[in-house]
């Protein structure tokens, strides 16, 4: 795949994923800008992804940390940004009693104001240019919900309502906006946050967490970080011109519909 020419701005940048995401997009010749919420991991983000990468942090449930990210990579890439890609996201697992107010709402803040921030402000520059490829990150369980994750599921399950909303609303710009809805991803801080938490109000060590899950699924394995990368940025390139408003699984099965 060839981006040559093309511009990137990759939220959740310095974790596995999102990281991995902006190196396939810049390998293949894009112009990247990563954000994250830690100006440090940002820079450690970009000097590993390569020279020419730049990046400013953000917390993104904060309207103007946000747009001050947007403008530093509309003022880097002259008003071009044609690729965004919002992998920010938080986890947790929680009997739904437990609950607090305040992680039910930091759950939807982080996932789904994160989100819908930095695409209020990426829009405009796409309209202008009647371009742009938007993909968003949702998970399985904002298709069928996971048991002590039902504050997760619900933001992941707005996700997918927002992404199609918009592939109607910004089809006639010549904007494609789709989701990614991957299964249980190694080597990642969300599963280790996720198992981490299964640990813990399952009462299971981590290797019988690990085969709980990965009897589920009929590929037989947990997703790879590079499974994800390769979904998402095809959902990038030119090979997706013609797909809009749809939520793929990246689940090994796990997940069909």
């Amino acid at each position: 795949m060839d981006f040559s020419g093309k511009t990137a701005l990759i939220t959740g940048a310095a974790g596995a994923i999102g990281k991995s995401i902006a190196a396939e997009l810049y390998k293949n010749g894009a112009k990247v800008f990563i954000s994250d919420l830690k100006q440090d991991a940002v820079d450690a983000a970009v000097k590993e992804i390569g020279e020419g990468c730049l990046g400013l942090a953000a917390d993104v449930t904060k309207f103007d940390e946000v747009k001050k990210a947007v403008d530093a990579a509309a003022e880097a890439f002259d008003n071009k940004i044609d690729i965004l890609v919002n992998v920010a996201g938080i986890i947790g697992t929680c009997p739904v009693e437990d609950i607090t107010e305040e992680q039910w709402d930091m759950m939807m803040n982080v996932n789904c104001k994160g989100t819908f921030l930095f695409t209020k402000f990426v829009v405009p520059m796409m309209k202008a240019n009647k371009y742009g490829k938007i993909v968003n990150f949702s998970s399985k369980s904002g298709k069928t919900g996971s048991a002590l994750m039902s504050h997760y599921g619900m933001a992941k399950a707005g996700i997918i309502g927002f992404t199609q909303a918009l592939a109607f609303e910004l089809a006639p710009n010549n904007i494609n906006v789709n989701c990614v809805c991957p299964g249980i991803t190694e080597n990642t801080g969300v599963w280790e946050t996720a198992s981490s938490g299964y640990i813990k109000n399952l009462n299971m060590p981590f290797d019988e967490v690990v085969k709980k899950f990965t009897s589920k699924i009929p590929l037989g394995r947990l997703a790879k970080i590079e499974d994800v990368t390769a979904v998402t940025v095809f959902l990038c390139s030119k090979g997706a011109d013609y797909m809009t408003g749809q939520a793929i699984n990246i689940t090994g099965g796990r997940e069909m519909h």
